[in-house]
């Protein structure tokens, strides 16, 4: 049976993803994104699952940095999940009397409103993950950020969306150690590139992308370590892999970069 590695604990938006992308496979959870990949790395993991971009926040930036840096991985396939967060608090408590908010980092940040106006003086306190808050939840005085399908005795949850748009969704891919083949289809191409540090040579890239028919979807930059001010982008466009027309688009941004990496066809 194959096994997928998620951002646990279960109930976690990353255990949904899984479960939609490989609902009959044998679901582990890490605790970390570094854990999952060398999960992945080790053989461990047939493959894994990571947000890699939430329309609120932007790109996940450690697994996008993790998947640059993972030989052989590659996202093969793509989900999106709609985040709704709730407040999960003690049944019985008065909110007033919160003074600590647990919760994934990004998910107090896409909240960042609504804690800020209604518990100015509370503490946010990051957790591994949006489900791994729960065990926080010791005293009246706790709460944590949860998505709405959460389910705990002795907790409630708030009867709505607390984030600070009704419109969040996150990007999720599964990744693999895997030799793509050429035949290989797809609807999306991710891939990595750096060019020289001078005036239109991102541009130059761009302008290839376009020559060759690829609609651009998401463009981003990382900044590459131990090198001030030189970047690595990541670029996302529509395309079928296996079709001789991107082929030959990837063909020909190869010779113009400094450096070229395909991250997924999915």
């Amino acid at each position: 049976m194959e096994k997928i590695g998620y951002l646990g604990p279960y109930g976690s938006y990353s255990s949904i993803a899984a479960e939609k992308m490989r609902p009959k496979a044998e679901l582990s959870a890490y605790q970390s994104f570094p854990q999952l990949f060398s999960s992945l790395v080790s053989g461990e993991t047939d493959a894994i699952v990571i947000p890699i971009e939430n329309t609120l926040n932007g790109g996940v930036l450690q697994n996008i940095d993790l998947l640059q840096a993972t030989e052989g991985a590659y996202a093969t396939e793509e989900c999106v999940i709609k985040i709704d967060h709730r407040l999960a608090y003690k049944a019985g408590a008065d909110k007033s009397g919160i003074k600590n908010i647990y919760s994934h980092a990004q998910a107090l940040e896409q909240c960042s409103k609504y804690l800020f106006e209604n518990f100015p003086k509370a503490r946010l306190i990051p957790t591994a993950s949006t489900a791994a808050s729960l065990e926080k939840i010791i005293t009246e005085a706790d709460a944590g950020v949860v998505g709405a399908h959460t389910k705990k005795d002795g907790l409630i949850l708030s009867p709505c969306n607390i984030a600070d748009e009704d419109g969040n969704f996150t990007h999720f891919l599964l990744v693999k150690l895997t030799v793509l083949p050429e035949t290989a289809r797809s609807e999306k191409i991710y891939f990595s590139v750096t060019c020289a540090n001078r005036s239109g040579a991102l541009l130059l890239i761009l302008e290839r992308i376009s020559v060759h028919g690829l609609n651009m979807t998401k463009i981003e930059s990382r900044p590459i370590k131990n090198a001030p001010d030189e970047y690595r982008f990541f670029i996302e466009t529509e395309g079928d892999y296996s079709s001789a027309r991107v082929k030959s688009a990837l063909a020909d941004i190869r010779k113009i970069t400094n450096s070229f990496k395909l991250l997924g066809c999915y």
